[in-house]
């Protein structure tokens, strides 16, 4: 039997933040490729190397880890005082789909540079040297990102000393806005509070902040649910029993916020909402080595991605923190001391990362108007990538 031969499509593996991923020009795609559907999905897949029910991605571009299964596909913005869209893919490891719920914020550090290197930012907007605002409509959940790129001699500035927790080495800096960053599927806080009794079936009724700021998102109590919010990867990504139960409750979450109309449904939607547990500030040595005094943070969180617990933070699940610390009485505001607050420094399992938030009560419902953070990215190789010819 013939086989067909593989193809080779422009790509570039940059990393973007704590995560890794492959970018594409929605132009280099196959012309099935280059609309919604199976064809898109299954290139993607394959690209990265799943589903792969040895969970190694070994014959793919993935590192079998929720920050590095990632795709991204950049064009032209058809959207009115925009550069360019984004459309974000979050690959499953060892099932067959593509999530497209949610946005990842650290990929969104290299959605600019990408941009300009790709020529998809008209020239008059790059500056010979200083900083380019590449603006940004976010496709998956409709929203506008300002990307400050730093531009030397007309081209992307990519090194530096900026320092990152997450991150082995320092590079230039990316300052991130995130406009209107509620997550545009309803309400800011969609059962209408900024604290709700969240009932799993078989665990528990715990208290729980849900929120839509950057990616939807359940914060529970740390001490609630048998912890401290100072745990590291290797506390409890092995542990499949306490793993399950965090799904169940990210599970019975999403069906209270509205994101799925029937339990099941939660499997088929493994990126959004996250799930976080919040700690008051604690002193914990990261999995760097590095030693996080409580006097440097406000709070501690620990968050889930794609099932198991991220070693660092989700750029994201960020906003989300930030959003819900400004908004008095949340658990996470509560956490960081309680008041009102404009910022918030939070200690994850690789180190400390602070975001600015502004967050407002307008016809008595919250509202968040923009989110600010720094991330850092960075090509880390660009050519093709090759696939069988067959696979989509």
């Amino acid at each position: 039997m013939a086989q067909q031969p593989q193809i080779k499509i422009p790509a570039t593996y940059m990393r973007g933040g704590t995560s890794k991923g492959v970018f594409f020009r929605l132009q280099d795609l196959p012309e099935r490729c280059q609309v919604p559907g199976e064809a898109r999905d299954k290139l993607l897949m394959r690209v990265i190397g799943s589903p792969d029910p040895y969970g190694q991605q070994i014959d793919g571009m993935g590192g079998a880890t929720s920050s590095t299964s990632k795709t991204v596909i950049v064009a032209k913005s058809e959207q009115p005082e925009h550069d360019v869209d984004y459309l974000f893919g979050q690959v499953a490891i060892n099932k067959a789909f593509v999530d497209w719920s949610g946005n990842c914020g650290n990929l969104t550090a290299a959605v600019g540079a990408f941009a300009i290197s790709g020529g998809l930012v008209d020239a008059e907007r790059i500056p010979q040297n200083g900083i380019c605002t590449v603006r940004i409509w976010q496709k998956n959940i409709g929203k506008t990102i300002i990307a400050h790129v730093p531009i030397t001699e007309g081209q992307v500035q990519e090194t530096g000393d900026f320092e990152l927790d997450g991150v082995t080495f320092p590079a230039a800096e990316v300052v991130i806005e995130f406009m209107d960053p509620a997550d545009g599927e309803g309400s800011m806080f969609p059962t209408g509070n900024v604290v709700d009794d969240l009932e799993v079936p078989g665990i528990g009724t715990f208290k729980a902040t849900m929120i839509n700021s950057g990616i939807p998102t359940i914060f529970v109590n740390a001490a609630d649910i048998g912890y401290t919010g100072i745990e590291l990867q290797k506390d409890l990504n092995a542990d499949a029993e306490a793993l399950a139960r965090f799904e169940t409750m990210r599970a019975y979450g999403a069906l209270k916020m509205g994101l799925i109309a029937d339990i099941a449904e939660a499997a088929a939607r493994q990126h959004t909402p996250k799930i976080a547990f919040v700690a008051p500030a604690t002193e914990y040595v990261s999995s760097s080595g590095k030693t996080v005094a409580a006097s440097e943070i406000d709070c501690c969180v620990r968050a889930l991605s794609m099932g198991k617990l991220h070693h660092a933070m989700m750029g994201t699940a960020s906003v989300a923190i930030a959003t819900a610390a400004a908004v008095p009485g949340t658990l996470v505001n509560l956490a960081a001391g309680g008041g009102e607050r404009e910022a918030v420094t939070f200690g994850h399992p690789s180190g400390t990362l602070r975001v600015g938030a502004a967050a407002a009560l307008v016809d008595g419902e919250w509202t968040a108007t923009k989110a600010v953070m720094s991330r850092s990215a960075r090509v880390l190789m660009e050519g093709w990538v090759r696939v069988p010819g067959d696979a989509f």
